[in-house]
């Protein structure tokens, strides 16, 4: 099974501003494109992503569920899905084992699919969405867009196998041409 591993804001949607609530989904350029390419090449996309403004009975479950409603139905006017979301509803206090930069949301999705992710690509746009992806053996790949060219130094620093695109548009095409004979 060909599957990669999405983080939401800065690589599919825009970051929002930092301590801002989830207003709504709007996608990065070519990002929704970028998924319909990967799952024409028969890539299981799924996302893993920190939603630490999610608490039980908060409004804002609604918003993020809106948020994942309205890209679901811009993904599909494209021709793309994504076919499963794993999120992390806690603060980074709460030390709890899913909130990335701890592996567990990358684990919950090995479960949930029966796979081991030794060399898939997980593509994020900070230092705490690719560390995970090193700690269980994934692929990391790191976009400039959202927070990542002001996390590029970083993450080279401290992982630098790193490769690194400008978007996930970009990313795509070079997953896709590691593909082609």
């Amino acid at each position: 099974m060909k599957l990669v591993i999405l983080d939401r804001n800065g690589v599919i949607t825009q970051d929002p501003e930092d301590g801002a609530q989830i207003k709504g989904c709007t996608p990065i350029p070519h990002s929704l494109h970028a998924i319909a390419r990967l799952n024409q090449a028969g890539y299981r996309v799924m996302v893993a992503s920190n939603e630490p403004e999610i608490v039980a009975g908060s409004p804002d479950i609604d918003s993020l569920t809106q948020c994942y409603a309205e890209l679901h139905q811009l993904l599909a006017k494209v021709g793309a899905h994504i076919s499963g979301l794993f999120f992390c509803r806690h603060d980074r206090q709460s030390g709890c084992a899913c909130r990335k930069p701890q592996a567990g949301l990358y684990e919950q999705i090995a479960l949930r699919l029966g796979v081991e992710l030794t060399d898939v690509p997980v593509i994020g746009d900070e230092l705490s969405d690719l560390q995970p992806a090193v700690a269980i053996g994934a692929r990391p790949i790191l976009v400039l867009t959202g927070k990542g060219a002001s996390q590029q130094a970083k993450v080279l620093a401290e992982i630098p196998a790193t490769a690194v695109y400008a978007n996930l548009a970009e990313a795509t095409a070079g997953l896709l041409l590691e593909e082609t004979p």
